[in-house]
């Protein structure tokens, strides 16, 4: 990897084995001598070693390899193309070294054009992932380019465009007839790209409550408040949820506030992540309870969730739960639970518990001994 013959001819003259990474890694950091040594000391070597030089615009490199003997693969003329070696490209491709649709859209996609385009008038294939690729990285010139000279494209160009925000190649995109769907807009929610999804709605780009659910999920206020106000429909219940598994406490409120539904996962993913918040709110605003709201705030150790939920008539189940929070080693959770009448007499409960407080006292003393150790303490 380093390039250090030296160190090499040494390992190897003193038994130390060698594989086909070793050509590999010669090859991708462009260590010629290096290569030369272990190929002609019987080191083997594959296709590895012909991509690792293309990839890395190792010429010299793919020249040796393949003038030796080297096999190579598509994978050669697409990692040249994906990193825009296009001189190790026009060699291997002159050298007869096979390519597919894959060095196109790689080059594509990281907004090589002359890559593309000595691909493209030298016979190498290319379908719709080309276009959708190129927008994928937002490389407008090599989307056109493709476009221009007849690559066919689909919907998935238009929703790769949305999903990075790249909203002048959706622009080109659409302007020219490529077709798209719901998934344009969902895909720009959920990237959070405003200007996207306004572009596409206001060019009457379909949408449906994944645009909704996909910038609550995201946690992209602004994409949510835009969509709503422009009617959107969105999943009333799934849109809290998605929101409180996120903990955004001012998205949930604008949600609820503009009709969308609080439900038993609503509070359940606030008591499993500890947001005490948003359980309050769900509680305050009606949101029914459930046992299983306890039960996650006790399995993940959350006790003010616990209290709250618990002292506001949620129901709990401490059989469910006071095995898994000793084997957590919640120990205020279980204090909390004997203080409100509940007797824990499951001896597998106090097995664990004690385990655990064991393993932690071990820990503390071991963690002592290195900090003397280290004189830290």
């Amino acid at each position: 990897m380093n390039g250090h013959l030296a160190l090499l001819k040494y390992a190897h003259e003193n038994g130390c084995v060698w594989n086909f990474w070793t050509c590999a890694k010669a090859a991708e950091n462009g260590h010629l001598d290096v290569l030369k040594y272990a190929h002609q000391n019987g080191c083997q070597w594959d296709g590895r070693t012909c991509y690792s030089a293309a990839e890395n615009g190792h010429l010299d490199v793919l020249k040796y390899a393949h003038g030796n003997g080297c096999p190579w693969d598509e994978r050669t003329c697409c990692n040249a193309a994906e990193n825009g070696q296009l001189e190790c490209l026009k060699y291997a491709h002159e050298k007869g070294c096979p390519w597919d649709d894959s060095t196109c859209s790689q080059a594509a996609e990281n907004g090589h054009l002359e890559c593309l385009k000595y691909a493209h008038e030298n016979g190498c294939p290319w379908d719709e992932e080309t276009c959708s690729d190129a927008a994928t990285g937002g490389h407008v010139e090599a989307l056109k380019y493709a476009h221009e000279n007849g690559c066919p494209w689909d919907d998935e160009t238009c929703s790769n465009a949305a999903k990075g925000g790249h909203v002048e190649a959706l622009k080109y995109a659409h302007e020219n007839g490529c077709p798209w769907d719901e998934e344009t807009c969902s895909n720009a929610a959920e990237g959070g790209h405003v200007e996207t999804l306004q572009y596409a709605h206001e060019n009457a780009c379909p949408w449906d409550t994944q645009t909704c659910n996909s910038a609550a999920k995201n946690s992209h206020s602004e994409c949510l408040r835009y969509a709503h106000e422009k009617g959107c429909p969105w999943d009333k219940p799934l849109v809290c949820s998605e929101v409180a598994e996120k903990g955004h406490f001012e998205i949930l409120k604008y949600a609820h506030e503009n009709g969308s539904e609080l439900d038993p996962s609503t509070s359940y993913y606030a008591a499993r992540d500890g947001n005490v918040e948003i359980l309050q709110y769900a509680h305050e605003n009606g949101c029914p309870w459930h046992e299983d709201i306890c039960d996650s705030a006790a399995d993940h150790g959350h006790l003010e969730c616990l209290k709250y939920a618990y002292g506001n008539g949620c129901p709990w189940n401490v059989d469910r739960w006071s095995y898994d929070a000793s084997q957590n080693g919640h120990l205020e959770i279980l204090k909390y639970a004997l203080a409100n009448g509940y007797p824990l007499e499951n001896a597998n409960v106090y097995a664990k518990l004690l385990q655990n407080l064991v393993i932690l006292s071990c820990l503390s003393i071991c963690l002592k001994w290195v900090a003397l150790a280290l004189n830290l303490i």
